[in-house]
């Protein structure tokens, strides 16, 4: 079985990463908030740079990774792009990374949240998955201070992470820009949050519902992908699944 999710502009190949593309970093990739220099956190096949390097033709983008098997993926991933020009690779813990405050427009990560659940014997898997390898506190500490005045910081995070996140984010001086609560089917709450901060005032934040199905079909009994997801990634994945 191949282990390459094909995309219309680029391909990603991900026999060594602990986690795979996932519909959480195809809508983080599709929603983020962009800017002439973009820093990625914990870049992992780098399936979010590619996205915002191909939304945001002008921009540089700046892949960050720590975990030595997804290095592999990520460096043949950008390698193999036509964005490779535009993408740089730093291998390294974010939270002990020297780079320039305020050097960037945009900073995204799809970040690791499960700070409750046991802690599986892969250790590229729990560093993927949980917390503990970048606590919110760093991230959002050091997004913070990466940033330009008015720089965004994009993230996809569950609703039952939502209240602890936005604490720090608010605490460290991020205003809540946007927010995109997304569910799998209508008649079910939001499964998963795409949040855009900024560092700077926002007067009044926007909020969005969106769902990625229909409701069910009475004479099919089926599920269609929806509108807006299909709208939402028509320039990216090759086909949906109806």
């Amino acid at each position: 079985m191949s282990n390459v999710f094909r995309f219309k502009q680029f391909d990603i190949r991900q026999d060594h990463a602990a986690q795979k593309v996932g519909t959480d970093s195809d809508l983080l990739g599709a929603l983020a908030a962009g800017g002439n220099d973009i820093l990625d956190v914990g870049a992992g096949t780098g399936v979010l740079s590619l996205m915002m390097a191909q939304r945001f033709p002008e921009a540089r983008i700046t892949a960050v990774e720590i975990d030595d098997n997804a290095m592999i993926d990520l460096k043949e991933n950008v390698e193999a792009s036509p964005f490779k020009e535009r993408i740089s690779i730093i291998h390294g813990d974010f939270a002990r990374l020297s780079l320039e405050e305020g050097a960037f427009d945009s900073i995204v990560c799809n970040p690791p949240y499960f700070d409750l659940s046991l802690e599986c014997p892969d250790k590229s898997r729990t560093r993927a998955r949980h917390s503990s390898s970048l606590p919110f506190e760093d991230l959002i500490g050091g997004a913070y201070k990466l940033l330009k005045e008015n720089g965004v910081f994009s993230v996809c995070i569950p609703p039952e992470v939502e209240t602890k996140f936005d604490s720090i984010c608010r605490i460290e001086g991020f205003w809540l820009q946007e927010i995109y609560k997304i569910k799998s089917v209508p008649e079910k709450s939001a499964k998963r949050l795409i949040i855009i901060y900024r560092k700077g005032r926002v007067e009044t934040p926007q909020e969005h519902i969106a769902c990625m199905r229909d409701a069910i079909n009475p004479e099919t009994r089926e599920r269609a992908v929806s509108q807006w997801y299909r709208d939402l990634m028509k320039d990216y994945l090759i086909a949906h699944n109806s």
